[in-house]
């Protein structure tokens, strides 16, 4: 875990910040375990722009991750390489399991080759390992959250985030998110201890532009600096003020604070503490 920093030689090299990428032991992914996905570039079935500042990007391919783990009960695998995996921000780990299948499973931060994980209600608490929520004591790092019953993980995956198990209460754990948001989990949903791998990825600067083409991220542009035609806040000599009271999206909706999500009682009921600090009662 670090990260390397350049000469300023060029104006691209200066203040530009990389990984080091010390702990990736194989530079080519398992073949069978890798598909081609089609780029889009921000358009959906009719071909109609639908996000904006997509395109481009280097050719890359996808990992089959392994989320699920459910029919893999009681079965040790062992961790054959620590990879870098283009479309996440934290390292995967290919692990072979003793019925000799192989899979791609979401690295751990102290993950080695030759580490042995398993998945099972109760296991021993080594990071790594997948257990039932309501089986991990208070206090503990866990990632690869499942939030629904039988879905898989589906949260705490970005690189360096965990969250905490605070309490075991009657039929739900609560859960401490990486938001500060408090969140009530079934106890039969599975977690993994740990944290996720490449906790330093938050210390990288892209700096040129052209990293982030890369990255399927095409330009930004002020919405003062475009035509009224494109942009409420169009139009005017230079930087010159937006010329209305609030601030607006290119489509004429408030922007800056205004809340456009609508309230959901499926997803919210299970929200204690919001992460801004509201306790919601039920």
């Amino acid at each position: 875990m670090g990260i390397r920093k350049f000469k300023p030689t060029t104006p691209g090299r200066r203040w530009m910040v990389v990984n080091t990428f010390e702990e990736i032991t194989t530079s080519k992914p398992y073949k069978p375990l890798t598909v081609t996905l089609k780029k889009h570039a921000g358009r959906n079935n009719t071909w109609r722009l639908t996000v904006r500042h997509k395109g481009g990007g280097h050719a890359k391919r996808y990992r089959l991750m392994d989320f699920y783990f459910h029919d893999k009960k009681g079965i040790p695998a062992k961790v054959e390489t620590i990879e870098y995996d283009p479309y996440r921000t934290g390292w995967i780990a290919l692990v072979c399991y003793k019925d000799g299948e192989r899979r791609y499973v979401l690295a751990h931060a102290e993950m080695k080759v030759g580490d042995t994980i398993i998945t099972d209600e109760l296991t021993k608490l080594v990071p790594g390992n997948r257990l039932l929520v309501s089986n991990v004591p208070v206090g503990m790092k866990i990632y690869n959250i499942e939030l629904i019953v039988g879905q898989g993980a589906s949260s705490v995956r970005s690189a360096g985030s965990s969250a905490t198990v605070i309490s075991q209460d009657w039929e739900y754990s609560q859960v401490k998110m990486p938001s500060w948001e408090v969140r009530l989990v079934n106890k039969k949903c599975y977690v993994t201890l740990g944290q996720v791998s490449n906790p330093d990825h938050n210390q990288i600067v892209i700096w040129k532009a052209w990293r982030s083409r890369w990255m399927w991220k095409r330009p930004t542009v002020l919405g003062k600096s475009m035509n009224p035609v494109d942009h409420p806040h169009g139009w005017g000599e230079w930087h010159s003020p937006i010329g209305m009271k609030a601030p607006k999206t290119p489509w004429g909706m408030p922007a800056l604070g205004y809340k456009t999500r609508k309230k959901k009682k499926t997803t919210n009921k299970w929200i204690l503490k919001t992460r801004k600090g509201k306790l919601l009662l039920k």
